[in-house]
Order: structure tokens, then sequence, then C-alpha cells
């Protein structure tokens, strides 16, 4: 009998986790349509998914998958921030001031960003929710700060730049709020848009080398050694990437999530010198380094990319790996002086313009 009643448990909660995954808003939609058929023609889709330039396995052994989740659900020391972290307000009167000839740049942590170029704001992977999980309930939580960024504390925002369609960079409730904005994405990532009710006129799905202009500047998509999926069963059915922003002779590269690949040369060669990358550095582990670098090959990568200043991304607000959460910054600290790459560590929320190295803080220190 209590077989039986286990058995029976079991059953619901599995089907309560399928009808979860189904009908709950947060997960998103799939292409379908126009949408679709685009995907299905792009030279970068094969057997039914999107594929990496270089061969990406992530597939890991049941026991090896065990033991990483009983990892995080036993959590560590140092992995979640303690104290509160200090953050800037942003100063929206200084971000209406940048002249159209500069370029700047407010992070607000892990990989939402401002970026003003050509008198465009530019929003980055916008998460200003609580969680970045497949649940409201449950899943990463953010750390501490003393203001966390919210749509009400923005500027005047003209485009919303995704970069693909993980939880910890596209949150339906905050994307809810930006309706008013044009969206600019890689193939198949409007189609959680249009479900969560952008207009599809304010949408613009663009494939790998593809380029747009918004307004003076010019936008193009390049490859990152990634996966897409916010589902059970549609892992690469969305296409990931980085992107280039160039305009009045400044270059900027949001390099978004990537393992380390030779495209990070290519993207040197074809449009650096930039004057500043904005580098994935967080969420590692040795386990998954062929889609989330070490920080040591951030700094490489900004070697590859020809960039005048590296600014470390993707960490410092959500605990999505095993590591001590500013363990990421220090080892990138230290790699980028050995290669003698010049780092950008400014504060949550202050502005930097034209990649000011004055700016740089090491604001993390002291703090548990």
């Amino acid at each position: 009998m209590v077989l039986l009643w286990l058995l029976g448990t079991l059953v619901v909660l599995l089907l309560a986790l399928f009808a979860y995954f189904a009908f709950a808003p947060r997960i998103g939609s799939n292409p379908a349509g126009e949408r679709l058929a685009r995907i299905q023609a792009s030279p970068n889709y094969r057997d039914g998914k999107f594929q990496n330039l270089t061969e990406t396995n992530m597939d890991m052994p049941v026991g090896q998958l065990a033991g990483v989740m009983w990892e995080f659900l036993k959590g560590g020391e140092g992995r979640e921030a303690k104290d509160t972290i200090p953050t800037v307000d942003l100063d929206l009167a200084a971000w209406k001031a940048v002249p159209d000839s500069s370029f700047a740049v407010a992070w607000f942590g892990h990989s939402s960003l401002l970026i003003k170029m050509g008198g465009v704001t530019f929003l980055t992977d916008p998460v200003f929710g609580e969680r970045a999980s497949t649940f409201s309930f449950a899943g990463p939580k953010r750390f501490n700060f003393r203001q966390h960024m919210r749509v009400d504390l923005l500027p005047a925002v003209d485009v919303v730049l995704l970069s693909h369609d993980h939880y910890d960079h596209l949150d339906r409730a905050t994307v809810e709020q930006l309706k008013d904005k044009r969206f600019i994405t890689p193939l198949g990532v409007g189609a959680h848009l249009e479900y969560w009710g952008i207009p599809a006129a304010s949408i613009t799905e663009k494939d790998w080398w593809e380029s747009v202009d918004a307004g003076p500047v010019k936008l193009t998509l390049a490859p990152s050694r990634h996966f897409s999926g916010r589902g059970m069963f549609n892992r690469a059915s969305t296409l990931w990437g980085a992107w280039v922003l160039e305009s009045n002779g400044k270059k900027v590269y949001f390099g978004a999530d990537s393992g380390y690949s030779p495209t990070f040369k290519e993207v040197g060669e074809r449009f650096g010198p930039f004057d500043l990358a904005l580098l994935e550095c967080g969420a590692y582990n040795v386990l998954w380094s062929n889609i989330h670098m070490m920080p040591e090959e951030t700094a490489q990568a900004g070697v590859d990319v020809k960039a005048r200043v590296v600014m470390p991304i993707h960490w410092g607000k959500f605990s999505l790996a095993m590591h001590v959460w500013k363990e990421p910054v220090e080892r990138l600290t230290v790699k980028a002086k050995e290669l003698g790459v010049p780092l950008l560590t400014p504060r949550i929320g202050a502005i930097v313009t034209n990649a000011d190295l004055s700016k740089s803080e090491r604001w993390w220190d002291g703090l548990k």
C-alpha cells in the first residue's frame, strides 16, 4: 500500500512538472510558422537544432550530473554574498549628457547593462526579477544589493538587446515592463517575446554575422559557444550569440555567454580593435568550461578580440556555479595583469564613459 502511494505521488508530481513546462507563461514559447521556417533555412541549424561552430559536447554522465546537482543543493561557503553589495544610483542626468561622439556603459550585475553609443541607449539582457530560474518561487536568488535596478529607474531605452533565452538573460516579468521598446535578438528568441505581448513589428531577429542598424549604430550578431532553451525538450531551438556595436569610430563588444573558442580571434580580425569588450566571467566550472569560460580564458579572449579594455560581466549577482562569488574577478585580475590586459571594474550602477579606467574599484574587497 505504501509503495502504491509513493508511486502515485511520483506520477502526480511528474504530471504537474510536465504541465508547468507546457503551460506556465514564464517558460515562453517555441518558434513556429514563418519564424521556424527562417530558422530551418539557417546554415547554423542542422538536425533539428542550432549548432556551435566549434564541436561542443554538453552531455554529462548520469553519475556526474547527480553529483553536480547534489553540490548545488547542499550549497557551499562563500558561493553567495552575505554582505550587502554597495551600488551607485544611476545618474539619469549624466547618462543623458553623454555626447553622441562618446560611448558609455552602466552595469547592474550579471549581464544586464546600459550601453550608449551614437546617442542610442541599449539595455542588454535585462533580468530585474528576484530569481534567475525556471520557477518564480525557487532557484538562484539575487544577492542583496543596496539598490537593485528597476525598469522605472532606467533612462529612456531605445533598444533592448538580447543575447539568448536562458533565464539569467531573459526574464518575462522584466520584458513585460518594456513592451513599448524595440527588441533585437538572435533567431527564434522573438517567439518568447511575442508570447509575452511584444508586437512582432517591434522585434528584429538576426543570424550569425548578420547586421542591423539602430539609428547611427551598426549591430552585428557574432557567434558564441553556448546553447539555448527554456523548456524540457527545446535545447538549441533558438539561437545565441554576442553583439558587435559600432558608431562614430567607436566599437564595443558585448560577449554575453560563451566557452572559449577560435571565434574570438575571428571577431578580432573582422571588427577589432574594440574600445571595450564586455566579457563573461562567472558561473564556470571545469565540467562545463566549453560553454562558460574560465576566468583565465576571459583574459585571453580579451587579447583575441583585440580589446583595448576588458570589463568582466556575468558575475556579482547570482550564484550559478560552485565557485566563491567573487573568485571570478580575482582570478581574472591576476591573469589580465599577466597578459597586459587593462581591466575595468566599476561599481554596480556607475556610469563609465569611454572605458575610463579611473572608474575601476576593487569594491568587492572586504565583502563576505
